[in-house]
């Protein structure tokens, strides 16, 4: 079976359609009150039926996240980013955080120990960053195409 448009067969599709609209509410990519895509838009997007895509909808409207209003479609409810952070942030406590804690105390490292690998994790995570972008902008003095904007080796 094709591709459809980024979306994979191990998970329903109407379920990815709601995390890809919630992943967009949680980066801000869709503001509080901002209209969201219709089923029709969402199905032709990801090439899906449209009763799958309206599931996916209804999935965020059943959450509160998003609001019907009446013969103009569905918008993003107020405090709906705020939510979905929250649940991430608990979501990122459980995933990493608590397995973290637990493996440290198995290696016997203290808050202190701990709390020092991870700013040396993120100072090289910062030197990756910082000398990533240097490149990005030498490559771009020089006219070559950025990574991103190569898709199978062609500039788009």
């Amino acid at each position: 079976m094709a591709e459809m448009a980024g979306l994979d067969e191990g998970t329903p599709l109407f379920t990815q359609v709601a995390d890809r609209l919630a992943a967009e509410i949680a980066d801000g990519g869709l503001a509080e009150g901002e209209r969201v895509p219709s089923t029709n838009e969402l199905a032709a997007f990801y090439r899906i039926n449209p009763a799958t895509a309206a599931r996916g909808i209804n999935l965020l409207a059943d959450d509160g996240l998003l609001e019907k209003r009446r013969g103009i479609g569905m918008f993003v409810a107020a405090g709906a980013r705020s939510r979905l952070l929250g649940q991430r942030r608990q979501q990122f406590a459980e995933r990493y955080v608590r397995p973290m804690l637990t493996e440290a105390g198995r290696l016997g490292l203290g808050r202190g120990e701990l709390f020092g690998l991870i700013q040396d994790e993120q100072g090289r995570q910062d030197a990756r960053d910082s000398r990533d972008s240097r490149d990005s902008r030498d490559s771009q003095d020089r006219g070559e195409p950025e990574p991103s904007d190569l898709r199978g080796g062609v500039p788009v």
